[in-house]
């Protein structure tokens, strides 16, 4: 009596590490037949299971993703005092105020992107139809109805439409470098694996996504969605979050701080004129709105952003196109960059760099798939590319390959078939050895159980085709595999004993290298043979082996050496082997000779605390997973570090996502890397990197000067409202021309910094301190003194010029000339921060200096002399002695405030000397 099938359920189609279990016991959990699912079948687990897709991600509406760029502190006392001055009918303060807040966030609405683009670029990995057995027929249905328990045919070039669990594997190999970053397609086979292998090591699975290169398959969907492998990566991209900037907390912090500040002044002037003088109340009222406005710097935000945006400009030049504009400072704040090895420390086109024969050793120079370079033997001064032994090796290369190198109309070299015989190819091609004349006459191909390809050829005929015909079995595969098939060995006489303990110490000598080694064996036959099976290769003549590297890329090298240099700490997490991770790190100058690599086994073993313990001290990490990744930049930022995480893959989406700067590939990344990354290179080149790091600083640097020198503006205006408050004074400019001074100097002034060039040894110095204020306690004294010298200037004119008789208005008009020009002579001052302007180079260097210091005596002549300005701003035409006095304490304020700095650069000086001798 048979036994009634247990009734379906969502857990019953789940299958637990399907990857270790036999065919037979993941067919039986699953309930399916050789037949494949009936149509019935198929529709109740398509109920249960749910269709195979990603879900689309729930979006904001627009409304409310313009609204969030409201979300400043600042901004929000740009509101208040919006509505204040509205309700007190003040409407052209309210809008200006309002359209500085309405520019800002139309900026970054259209500048932003949006992070559900990053799901849409992994929902687009997923394969469209789906080759499946339906009631004992193939047919071809859309990929979205699969459900477990399906049987999936794949063929060369098929999309794998859902993660399935080998049934059949004929010489069957998937690319999955966008999954596990492997640089070479996965060999598979329908043999169980151990529990605990990772997803590179699944060798009995096919994940949703990947592509066919070779072979043929069946496959039961195992599972479909949000339960595949990419589904699990989505996940991530979505729980990952992303983090704010160090230049958004840090301005966060520093808005909080100015509201309390401006606040608290508010208060205490009011308290004071009350109390103190008696004051009317809505004049007291009106004179601390116009404190407030003086105060706020309602230029910052727009300053920000316009100055974030240029960078943006400034870094497409550098082949680094910014998608999230706050990003642009961010990478200039990185202290460790996180990069993934195949396609961007390396170049992803795999070269023979060694090959050895029991004759000698040679070298091939040259990288990537252009047969530019050629073969030398090591410590021998002639070129030995004519030699027979490397001349039988390199006829295996060329003859028993599948792979074709063809040249494109722009002169480039590219491959058609599988990097590895690729590689092979183009050596052949390096030592002059082609296929011409030849033909082959039988092949097996490759299989991963015996890991080996053999062909039958028939060598060119001699004496004008004439001569005698020749036949040989080639083979290439393996060392372990071939070597056991051997017999002799191909020496400098002619054929010899088979040397096992010469090849075993080769073998160790190019896989401590980080090679990837091939071996090639031949077998003459009769000029009759016409086939051949496994059986026939035995007794094999070995010819050598051939060490293969995906090589890195020079210009990454020099990069890397640079970061060093600048104080940052480059570590390689790749999916690829040990071995070969270490291999190029070091010869990358990324890991110094004792360095240690960590894999994914051993990662997975440790807790977060003990990752965040070594994650500092270790600089390679191979064989790695998404959530390692993930886990990795955790612990670097535990410590505090600013990590930019590189990548290609889908895999490394997630962890790009989390880290504080994602940077994906332009050219090979993929569509959910590009989206899921705050900065695309666009030549998918490390080394572009490293400029976008030095234009991140440069874009810092000139934001902080800026900002030095829009606080004065704001501190010398409140400074001369809140002293004639609290001396009972006639005010000496009012609400209205305090917007006037701040917009027009935020407009043109200000923005004139964010083109200034590079300091010098900006990538010489370490990466700045995480966290902070965005202006030390220094800076914050430095601006106060320029806030009393400039607002000092402004009073003095003021009371000076109407201490003459002339009416306040005209005074009035003499105290704005005084701060927009202070302004100006202090702009010269900011464009070296650190060093003297007093030299020619504050004349050069930055033509937009001169161009928005026209910019602002053209508005001060309008703002003086135009009619309707006067009307608006109750300003006065001045007579031309009138712009002698503030011209001439504008000089006087340059030149004291560079007192100022050279003090502070001999104190700072002092400080370091006492430190160094302590």
């Amino acid at each position: 009596m048979s036994q009634t099938p247990a009734p379906l359920t969502e857990a019953r189609l789940t299958v637990p590490r399907p990857w270790a279990l036999t065919t037979a016991d993941v067919l039986t959990h699953l309930q399916t037949g050789g037949g494949g699912l009936g149509a019935e079948a198929a529709e109740e687990r398509l109920q249960l299971a749910g269709p195979n897709r990603l879900p689309e991600p729930e979006r904001k509406p627009a409304v409310v993703r313009f609204l969030v760029h409201f979300n400043d502190t600042l901004i929000y006392i740009l509101l208040g005092a919006a509505v204040i001055k509205a309700l007190m009918g003040d409407w052209l303060d309210f809008w200006v105020i309002m359209a500085v807040a309405i520019i800002n966030a139309v900026i970054g609405f259209i500048q932003e992107g949006r992070a559900e683009k990053a799901l849409a670029g992994i929902r687009g990995m997923l394969s469209a139809d789906a080759t499946v057995k339906r009631d004992g027929g193939w047919v071809t249905v859309p990929a979205v109805d699969l459900v477990p328990g399906d049987l999936v045919r794949l063929m060369p070039g098929d999309k794998v439409p859902a993660d399935l669990r080998l049934v059949q594997a004929f010489r069957l190999r998937i690319d999955e470098a966008a999954l596990t970053g492997e640089s070479v397609p996965s060999s598979k086979s329908t043999d169980p694996v151990p529990v605990d292998a990772g997803v590179g090591d699944r060798g009995s699975m096919a994940f949703s996504g990947t592509i066919v290169s070779a072979g043929q398959g069946q496959g039961v969907v195992t599972a479909t969605g949000v339960a595949t492998e990419i589904g699990r990566i989505q996940a991530l991209s979505d729980e990952a979050g992303s983090l704010a900037t160090p230049l958004t907390r840090q301005l966060d912090g520093f808005g909080r701080i100015l509201t309390v500040v401006i606040l608290g002044m508010a208060a205490i002037m009011l308290m004071i004129g009350r109390f103190l003088h008696g004051m009317p109340f809505d004049e007291l009222i009106s004179a601390a709105i116009g404190f407030a406005v003086a105060a706020i710097p309602e230029g910052l935000p727009a300053l920000v952003t316009i100055t974030l945006a240029i960078g943006v400009q400034q870094m497409a030049r550098h082949n680094a196109i910014t998608r999230k504009l706050p990003a642009v400072e961010a990478l200039g704040s990185v202290t460790t960059v996180c990069s993934d090895k195949t396609g961007t420390l390396t170049k992803n086109e795999m070269t023979v760099r060694r090959i050895v024969t029991p004759v000698g050793e040679y070298d091939v120079t040259g990288l990537g798939y252009s047969p530019e370079g050629g073969i030398r033997a090591v410590g021998v001064a002639d070129d030995a590319a004519g030699s027979g032994d490397l001349a039988a090796i390199l006829s295996v290369a060329t003859l028993c390959n599948d792979a074709h190198i063809v040249q494109g109309d722009d002169g480039t070299w590219s491959l058609v078939g599988e990097p590895t015989e690729g590689a092979l190819k183009v050596a052949a091609m390096k030592g002059g050895v082609g296929s011409a004349g030849g033909r082959r006459v039988a092949v097996i191909p490759f299989d991963s159980a015996h890991k080996l390809m053999a062909t039958l050829n028939e060598a060119a005929r001699t004496g004008g085709g004439e001569g005698e015909v020749s036949r040989a079995i080639l083979v290439k595969g393996a060392p372990d595999r071939l070597l056991e098939r051997s017999l002799t060995q191909r020496g400098a006489h002619g054929s010899e004993s088979l040397d096992l303990a010469f090849w075993e110490k080769a073998l160790d000598e190019l896989s401590s290298q980080g090679l990837r080694v091939l071996a090639a064996a031949r077998k003459p036959v009769r000029a009759t043979t016409d086939e051949f099976a496994l059986d026939d290769l035995v007794d094999l003549e070995f010819l050598g082996l051939w060490g293969i590297v995906d090589p890195p890329r020079p210009e990454a090298i020099e990069a890397i050496a640079d970061c060093h240099a600048a104080g940052i700490s480059v570590k390689m997490i790749t999916g690829d082997h040990a071995g070969t991770a270490l291999a190029i790190a070091h010869e990358m100058g990324l890991a110094g000779p004792d360095a240690d690599v960590l894999t994914g086994a051993e990662l997975e073993a440790l807790s977060q605390e003990q990752l965040r313990e070594v994650v500092r001290d270790v600089d390679v990490y191979a064989r790695t997973s998404p959530e390692h990744k993930i886990r990795i930049v955790r612990a670097l930022q535990s410590h505090g570090e600013v990590v930019a995480m590189t990548g290609d893959g889908v895999n490394d989406a997630p962890a790009l996502t989390r880290a504080d700067v994602g940077i994906a590939m332009g050219i090979k990344g993929t569509e959910a890397t590009k989206e899921a990354a705050e900065f695309v290179l666009a030549d998918d080149n490390f080394a572009t990197i490293r400029s976008a790091i030095a234009e991140g600083r440069r874009i810092y640097d000139n934001l902080r000067k800026s900002i030095v020198f829009l606080l004065p503006t704001n501190g010398a205006q409140s400074l001369v409202i809140l002293i004639a408050v609290v001396f009972g004074l006639a005010l000496p400019v009012t609400s209205v021309q305090v917007l006037w001074v701040n917009m027009v100097t935020a407009v043109t002034l200000s923005l004139a910094l964010a083109y200034e060039p590079a300091e010098r040894g900006i990538m010489q110095r370490p990466p700045r301190a995480s966290g902070g204020p965005i202006i030390d306690r220094g800076e914050l004294g430095f601006v106060i003194v320029v806030s009393l010298l400039i607002g000092g200037a402004t009073m003095g004119v003021f009371y000076g010029v109407a201490a003459t008789g002339v009416d306040v208005e005209f005074a009035r008009t003499e105290a704005v000339l005084m701060l927009a020009f202070g302004q100006l002579a202090y702009l010269f001052n900011c464009r070296f921060l650190s060093r003297s302007s007093l030299t020619l180079d504050v004349l050069r260097g930055n033509r937009a200096v001169w161009w928005s210091a026209l910019a602002l005596v053209v508005l001060q002549v309008v703002y003086t002399y135009v009619p309707f300005m006067n009307l608006l701003f109750e300003s006065r035409p001045l007579p031309a002695a009138s712009w002698i006095l503030p011209i001439g304490l504008s000089i006087a304020i340059f030149l004291a405030v560079e007192a100022l700095k050279a003090r502070r650069t001999r104190s700072s000086r002092h400080t370091r000397s006492l430190k160094g001798t302590s």
